[in-house]
């Protein structure tokens, strides 16, 4: 099998679980070195209080055919993250891929409450962790980057900029965040384009990480039982999907037409050819639009 990024060196910010553990291991699947951060490790938890690892996500980039490396970061704390590039420089000497993907702020937010009634310091954190944490990574990750060309910065959050334009996203601090998420794919386009960069916003549809298999009751094994709950769940899609669309865009020599674009994984799939683990493309945020919020009976068909 070819492995399209073999010698290329990616950092994912924020590969602990979820879009970014997979993310992580389908880039590492292609061949690519990848630097897998988060504050969750075996010697201790983040304030997520969850079990993954990135000791654990390092150990699947390797098993998938990469080189994982393990590294232990809060994006928050500049000394941290700018030492994390120093790492990468001493022992690589370049980065090709830079995937933003820190979020942690589901425990934080309060949902389909107005203003008013949302806890402010909460939500002030939330804040920090989605935004300010692309910030700092990105001010010490691009000079790396953009001593080659044709390096690519993916920010991953939850809707495209048409959707979430048209959208009200669950509550003031969530709408904020990843609305500023998408702006910040564009922010980079305009700042690598003279060195060659390119910058995507990138989001998943109904994505079936750890967490939400659990709020639902199932495995992975399982996880068309949990239409029972919400018929419109059999729309969701694994986290390699989206994992498998940032190796595609990384691994296209064309990837500068993307640039400054906000696209989802289900988009990316009708165009690289990518499949979800079970063979389908699930069309998450197209099915959303067309199904769900016109009231129609959940039916997948032509959806995935």
């Amino acid at each position: 099998m070819t492995k399209p990024l073999t010698g290329k060196i990616a950092l994912v910010a924020g590969a602990t679980r979820g879009a970014g553990r997979q993310i992580a291991v389908q880039l590492g699947a292609a061949g690519a070195t990848v630097y897998a951060t988060g504050r969750s490790s075996r010697a201790g938890r983040s304030e997520m209080d969850r079990p993954e690892t990135i000791e654990e996500t390092a150990e699947l980039v390797t098993a998938a055919g990469g080189t994982g490396i393990a590294a232990r970061v809060d994006h928050l704390v500049p000394e941290q993250v700018r030492d994390l590039v120093a790492r990468i420089d001493a022992e690589q000497g370049r980065l090709d891929v830079l995937v933003n993907d820190i979020w942690g702020g589901d425990p934080l937010t309060t949902w389909e409450k107005p203003v008013w009634e949302q806890p402010l310091e909460a939500g002030f954190r939330s804040l920090r962790l989605a935004i300010d944490t692309h910030v700092v990574t990105a001010h010490f990750a691009l000079p790396l980057m953009i001593r080659r060309p044709g390096g690519l910065v993916v920010e991953v959050g939850d809707g495209t900029k048409a959707y979430n334009d048209t959208h009200y996203r669950l509550s003031v601090f969530y709408d904020l965040a990843k609305t500023s998420v998408n702006r910040l794919a564009y922010v980079w386009g305009h700042e690598l384009k003279p060195h060659g960069g390119t910058a995507v916003a990138l989001t998943p549809g109904w994505i079936r990480s750890e967490a939400m298999l659990e709020h639902f009751g199932v495995t992975e094994e399982t996880w068309r039982d949990g239409a029972a709950k919400d018929p419109h769940f059999l729309i969701s899609e694994t986290p390699a999907f989206v994992g498998r669309a940032v190796a595609a865009l990384a691994a296209d020599e064309d990837r500068a037409r993307w640039n400054q674009a906000s696209v989802s994984a289900g988009e990316l799939a009708q165009v690289y050819g990518f499949t979800d683990v079970d063979g389908s493309r699930p069309d998450g945020f197209r099915y959303i639009t067309e199904v769900v919020e016109t009231g129609r009976p959940a039916d997948v068909t032509g959806y995935r």
